[in-house]
């Protein structure tokens, strides 16, 4: 088994970063995120740009009680520049619908940061 990029722990921080309120309220900080090419495969079957992604996350209201964790991730180097992270996220507190939601992304290096140009979301289980 490959070891995984030294990038690996950035990246990880950076899908932490995108999974705090705060951030995700912010169209600046999402948008330093997000590569201009950005496409998400959403859980809920839709397919979004960046533009409709940034413009979504501005309008979610988070419960505050409800924690997301990602669990299980991992990264590996697709071409020089670009890695590929899977992971779970897993929703916790109370009230909380049970279930969790499997993740890929793919970064890229561009001018010098990592912009995330592809996400996708898939209903997962256990």
């Amino acid at each position: 088994m490959k070891a995984e990029p030294p990038e690996a722990a950035l990246l990880r921080d950076l899908e932490e970063e995108l999974l705090k309120p705060e951030v995700r309220r912010s169209a600046d900080q999402v948008g330093r995120l997000l590569a201009d090419d950005f496409v998400e495969f959403g859980s809920s079957r839709r397919v979004f740009d960046r533009a409709e992604i940034i413009a979504a996350l501005q309008h979610e209201a988070p419960d505050p009680a409800i924690r997301i964790s990602l669990t299980d991730f991992s990264a590996r180097q697709l071409a020089p520049g670009v890695i590929l992270v899977t992971y779970r996220t897993v929703r916790s507190g109370p009230g909380a619908p049970a279930g969790t939601k499997l993740r890929s992304s793919i970064w890229k290096l561009l001018a010098g940061r990592w912009q995330m140009v592809f996400h996708q979301g898939t209903p997962g289980s256990g």
